[in-house]
């Protein structure tokens, strides 16, 4: 069957953009399709001009690939504990998003996937950065890799979700619990994909506190060294979001980060996340 759906890459590293569907219809399953294959292929896929995609219709969307997470810390949009309204105000001054992270990793299942869906967009700015985690280690020397296949890592909302952290704080205008004995789950830092068998670097500078059996401190030197590798140039894609705009990346491969760069200007997203599984 011949493609219903125009897919145009956005950058090398990874990224597409899909037009010729509405999201807010019941997809056929030749389109479901298409769109997890694209999914797999390019790590974030992006849809325009979704100006009909309602809280339902996104979560009837988001549930094609899996069950829903609710937040453990962030109070849920009402009526729909599965979605979250990030909001940022004119007035607020912090940057919401946490910096490079990975949706989810402190849980024990990981988050699968996220549904960005952009409500209300600046005029300028507030741009998605991604980052490929699996170019990012195809990357590495041989050896790096061998010695990051037997380690794991201590993952953990505690940091960032802590009275102090940078999303307790930039959360401050969204009903939220603290995380100050959130529990510590530990995965493998280098992943196979479920899906495509692929490896990749499964860290993040949000929720990754230290490689198992090792300290804070003797971690650091390493886990800076793959954090900045891991966000180099070469392995991200940008997106401008426009109003209705959706952006779907796959958390079990790559990192994302909303820039705060539009002072005095309202944003308003709205979030559904896909519950994963157990990284191995």
């Amino acid at each position: 069957m011949a493609s219903t759906l125009d897919i145009t890459p956005v950058a090398g590293a990874l990224g597409a953009e899909i037009s010729g569907v509405d999201l807010s219809e019941d997809l056929s399953n030749a389109q479901f399709d298409e769109i997890h294959r694209a999914f797999l292929d390019h790590h974030v896929i992006f849809f325009r001009d979704q100006n009909s995609l309602t809280p339902d219709a996104q979560k009837r969307f988001a549930r094609r690939f899996g069950t829903l997470n609710v937040h453990p810390y962030v109070q849920g949009m009402e009526g729909h504990p599965e979605l979250l309204e990030i909001i940022k105000e004119p007035e607020d001054k912090l940057n919401f998003g946490g910096g490079w992270h990975s949706d989810m990793s402190f849980l024990e299942e990981p988050a699968l996937g996220s549904i960005l869906y952009g409500v209300e967009i600046p005029a300028f700015g507030g741009d998605t950065l991604f980052a490929n985690q699996i170019a990012a280690y195809e990357a590495l020397s041989d050896g790096m890799k061998e010695m990051l296949g037997g380690l794991n890592a201590i993952h953990s909302a505690s940091r960032e979700y802590s009275a102090r952290g940078q999303s307790a704080q930039a959360r401050q205008s969204m009903q939220s619990e603290t995380a100050t004995d959130a529990p510590e789950y530990e995965h493998p830092v280098v992943r196979t994909h479920p899906e495509s068998g692929r490896k990749g670097l499964y860290i993040t500078p949000a929720f990754t506190l230290r490689f198992s059996g090792m300290t804070k401190r003797e971690s650091r030197p390493l886990l800076n060294f793959l954090f900045e590798h891991s966000r180099d140039e070469r392995f991200t894609c940008r997106f401008r979001w426009s109003q209705g705009a959706v952006a779907f990346w796959d958390n079990r491969c790559c990192w994302h980060y909303a820039l705060n760069d539009y002072p005095g200007q309202r944003r308003h997203m709205r979030r559904a996340t896909v519950n994963g599984d157990r990284p191995h």
